[in-house]
């Protein structure tokens, strides 16, 4: 596709790193945003990096002035926490943290780009998702919650903004190999994945640049599954 202006948040680390990358290695113009600027790893003349706390809305109101002056085209929804712990022990904290992160600060970011692409006439939205959201996983109640509510603001939003020409889809990995999911790993896990291998960050960063393709115009509302198999339904 031709050269677009993408906005990638939680592009420091992981699957959001290897996004930023692959926008860039396709000559795209890129903003990613993380919540410490010392830690971003990548550089590069078409790249800004923008200090933003998607569950902070101070934050958020301070960042829509960078929105507001780049005009993204594309939007990544990529930034994201785990707290995990057993129900009964999950604290209100824990919990709290993982939904107005995840769900409502995507909520957030997508709300500030949104008005661009209405004005643009175009715009493509792709929210990560996870396995956990559809499947459910244990120790993970908050954060199968704010996955699973992912899944729905995608379709609800694809509906609403679709006759605007704006494409809404996410993206539901399973196992990938990054430092989040380091102490997941065993080899009982890989057993129950047909492919018997973990998924890599590039699995996941094709399914986003093709989304974000025009071979995907007429696709939207979708929650697509990179997972080796393991969940089937």
């Amino acid at each position: 596709m031709e050269s677009k202006k993408i906005l990638v948040t939680g592009g420091n680390r992981g699957i959001g790193k290897g996004i930023v990358e692959g926008f860039l290695n396709d000559g795209n113009e890129v903003l990613a945003s993380c919540r410490d600027l010392s830690k971003f790893p990548i550089k590069s003349d078409r790249l800004t990096v923008a200090e933003l706390d998607i569950s902070d809305s101070k934050s958020v109101d301070k960042f829509k002035k960078i929105v507001d002056d780049f005009r993204p085209e594309i939007l990544i929804n990529n930034a994201g926490i785990t707290r995990d712990n057993l129900f009964l022990r999950m604290s209100d904290d824990e919990w709290l943290d993982v939904i107005n992160t995840n769900l409502t600060g995507t909520y957030r970011v997508t709300k500030l780009v949104t008005k661009c692409m209405l004005k643009q006439k175009w715009g493509r939205i792709i929210n990560i998702s996870s396995i956990s959201g559809m499947m459910g996983n244990s120790g993970q109640a908050n954060y199968s919650a704010s996955k699973s509510g992912i899944d729905g603001f995608t379709r609800s939003l694809a509906k609403e903004l679709g006759s605007r020409n704006i494409t809404v889809n996410s993206i539901a990995p399973g196992f990938i190999s990054t430092d989040m999911t380091e102490d997941l790993i065993n080899e009982d896990l890989i057993k129950k994945i047909p492919l018997k291998r973990m998924g890599v960050v590039e699995d996941v960063v094709s399914l986003v640049l093709f989304l974000s393709s025009d071979d995907a115009n007429y696709i939207t509302g979708q929650t697509l599954v990179v997972d080796g198999g393991l969940f089937m339904k």
